[in-house]
């Protein structure tokens, strides 16, 4: 068998560790004669399997007692409506700095439930930065100000957070979750699809100050408010189970790593080799401003849509996969998720090399 070298944007490669663990483990989970996937979620083996997953992931996220950690469903497009139903709920107000496409989807779908305002945007420059603001920016009457902290399609991040004062700041970190240390303390709710750093797409992770909690719209459907999944420890329904399982091998892979901190020096050396090669290129170039490059995702382009056509076929024959890029941006985009090597992204950048000589 061989794997090749997955550079898509979601769902996205996983550890071969925990893949290889996951199969192990398929047909029977410990000695309980069944497979995770077949686990009621009632039982005591997987409530011992979601705590785990739990503790786990609060260790090394570093997550306040404050702070609830939920395990929900519905990708992060369902929190761009849960989010206003559970916290526009004070002065029906909330500001947005959109980077993107979904930042942009967050506010129209926020919008449907009060007064959401752009304070911010970098869609006059194809969200290629991240605009700047000031605390005068942001009304002080917001129930809440939300970003995207890394935008997957654009390839940028933010490198320093909005001062948004007292107002809680709300921040899809889908694309960026677990892959550098992050203080969770500033923010009222970080929330993740887990598709890209964690585990197979099914699960959603959020994490939310406990305060936050019991505020949500009358409309609000049941499965859509906070409080009904803090109050059952995420088990109002069947959760994602065999997802939440494959999070808490991540995690635990995480951990085995060295943490955050490890996680974050291997994602930096990573984009540094392919960041270096990109500025340093006659045929190939990167879109975005270096000062908001993303560490997980890396669009780039030759310019000629045929040229850059050419080097995804070429490169998908040669064991690099899915580094088209999304179509508002063109070209090419190399996501480079925790679970990719260093070595991945260091034979890419010899087989974009040797694609130069070819064809400069």
């Amino acid at each position: 068998m061989s794997r090749v070298y997955n550079f898509s944007a979601g769902p996205s490669m996983l550890p071969e560790e925990v893949l290889k663990t996951a199969a192990d483990e398929l047909l029977e989970y410990g000695t309980t004669g069944q497979s995770v996937m077949e686990m009621s979620h009632r039982s005591k083996e997987y409530d011992a399997i979601i705590k785990e997953a739990e503790a786990d992931l609060r260790d090394i996220m570093n997550i306040p007692e404050n702070y609830e950690v939920l395990f929900l469903q519905g990708g992060a497009s369902t929190q761009f409506a849960m989010v206003p139903l559970n916290l526009m709920s004070k002065n029906n107000k909330a500001d947005f700095i959109v980077t993107g496409q979904w930042a942009n989807k967050a506010y129209k779908e926020a919008a449907r439930y009060g007064e959401a305002r752009v304070v911010a945007s970098s869609a006059d420059k194809t969200y290629s930065y991240i605009p700047k603001t000031t605390a005068a920016d942001f009304d002080k009457e917001a129930d809440y100000v939300h970003i995207c902290m890394n935008n997957t399609i654009y390839g940028t991040k933010f490198h320093e957070l909005p001062d948004v004062g007292d107002i809680p700041l709300v921040a899809d970190i889908s694309s960026c979750i677990l892959s550098e240390p992050i203080d969770v303390s500033k923010f009222g709710i970080l929330y993740a699809g887990a598709q890209k750093n964690v585990a197979p797409a099914g699960v959603t992770i959020v994490i939310i100050r406990k305060d936050l909690i019991g505020n949500a719209m009358d409309i609000t459907p049941t499965m859509l408010n906070y409080q009904t999944h803090a109050e059952n420890g995420s088990m109002f329904n069947t959760p994602p189970c065999y997802c939440i399982y494959v999070a808490g091998l991540v995690f635990k892979w995480i951990k085995k790593l060295g943490g955050l901190t490890e996680m974050k020096k291997i994602n930096e050396e990573k984009a540094k080799i392919l960041y270096d090669f990109l500025d340093g290129s006659k045929l190939f170039k990167g879109t975005v401003v270096p000062e908001d490059r993303s560490l997980m995702n890396v669009p780039f382009i030759t310019g000629d849509e045929a040229l850059d056509a050419k080097f995804v076929a070429e490169a998908k024959a040669a064991g690099f996969v899915n580094l088209k890029g999304h179509r508002s941006v063109g070209g090419m985009r190399a996501s480079i998720y925790n679970a990719m090597p260093v070595e991945g992204v260091k034979k890419l950048v010899e087989f974009m090399k040797k694609f130069e000589e070819e064809n400069a």
